[in-house]
């Protein structure tokens, strides 16, 4: 039988008091907040936010909890953008939409950072390991997000940040699941040769992790091209993410045509709209995925939001994770 497992591919949104602290404590909007040196003040707001958002997931049934990503301002540039080699310059829009981060230009050699495990490692004092879920950008995303003054090279500077993250992830603490976010191999696809240069660079950053780390690379905004899905699939992970929100139907046949990995994340929750889906519609929207992949026997279901949450109000966002912590619940009474 497929188990199915309640999840989010995390950066959430802040909870509104430490929105409003951070903006007091700095003097202005929380896009400026984060530098990678944050004072004891609002290092402080940020581990109640994180012991809150921690609690929430759990509270309301998740099976994976993340640390919520909440100092990401920079969405999923951040590691770049609080990185000693990186410049942050110019506001640039974040993919097709109303949401803007920090230009990081990288200016000197990436090397290790250790920030995002540093964020895990606070978030293990309040999730155990074998429900906690690291979130890192892929780094194809990464790459097409910031700008290279220093390599000088699109392929070197590829696997220059493949190599950093893969460092950044092999520092991890011992985690039960690692999402791999790639919307840009949807927004800004790689072409001819590039495919594969970006599914190799995918796999090192996913076998960097431990063996015992199911990990997941998560694609949205769209489906794949059939040329990037099929090099992707040659990468070594345990399950591809797929967007059944913005487009169910190339998703279905990318998957019924070409195969998948044995495990699978379905986007069935919408990361960005406000309209919160049913408990059972979830649990629903899993049945049809499995009715309409006849072929495919998956051993592990991931059920998510399609996208990153922080685009939500947050009185919102927890309504999702109560929505779909209860559509696992749903799918265990059916069986």
């Amino acid at each position: 039988m497929t188990e199915r497992v309640a999840t989010t591919p995390g950066v959430y949104p802040l909870p509104d008091w430490a929105k409003e602290d951070l903006a007091d404590l700095k003097g202005h909007q929380k896009h400026d907040l984060v530098d990678g040196d944050e004072g004891e003040e609002i290092t402080s707001v940020y581990e109640q936010a994180r012991e809150e958002v921690i609690g929430r997931q759990q509270d309301v049934g998740l099976d994976r909890v993340v640390e919520g990503q909440l100092r990401w301002d920079d969405m999923l540039a951040h590691p770049l953008a609080v990185h000693d080699a990186v410049e942050t310059r110019g506001i640039v829009r974040y993919y097709d939409n109303n949401n803007f981060y920090r230009d990081p230009v990288v200016t000197d050699d990436l090397t290790f950072d250790g920030d995002v495990a540093g964020e895990l490692e606070a978030a293990s004092e309040f999730a155990d390991s074998d429900s906690l879920q690291a979130v890192v950008p892929g780094p194809y995303s990464l790459a097409d997000l910031a700008t290279d003054e220093y390599y000088g090279d699109d392929a070197e500077f590829l696997d220059a940040i493949a190599d950093f993250l893969a460092g950044e992830v092999s520092a991890f603490p011992e985690v039960e699941t690692l999402f791999v976010l790639e919307p840009s191999l949807v927004e800004n696809a790689p072409g001819e040769s590039e495919d594969e240069r970006a599914s190799e660079a995918i796999d090192a950053v996913t076998t960097a992790a431990p063996d015992d780390t199911d990990v997941v690379v998560q694609t949205y905004w769209g489906a794949l091209d059939e040329k990037v899905h099929a090099h992707l699939l040659d990468a070594d992970f345990d399950a591809l993410g797929y967007d059944f929100v913005a487009n169910h139907e190339d998703n279905l046949y990318n998957i019924n045509e070409y195969g998948t990995k044995d495990s699978i994340a379905a986007g069935v929750v919408d990361g960005q709209n406000t309209l919160v889906e049913e408990p059972e519609q979830i649990a629903e929207r899993a049945d049809w995925l499995e009715e309409n992949t006849p072929a495919a026997d998956f051993e592990t279901i991931y059920l998510t939001p399609n996208t990153e949450l922080f685009y939500l109000p947050y009185s919102t966002f927890e309504e999702k994770l109560a929505a779909l912590g209860e559509a696992t619940d749903i799918a265990e009474v059916k069986a």
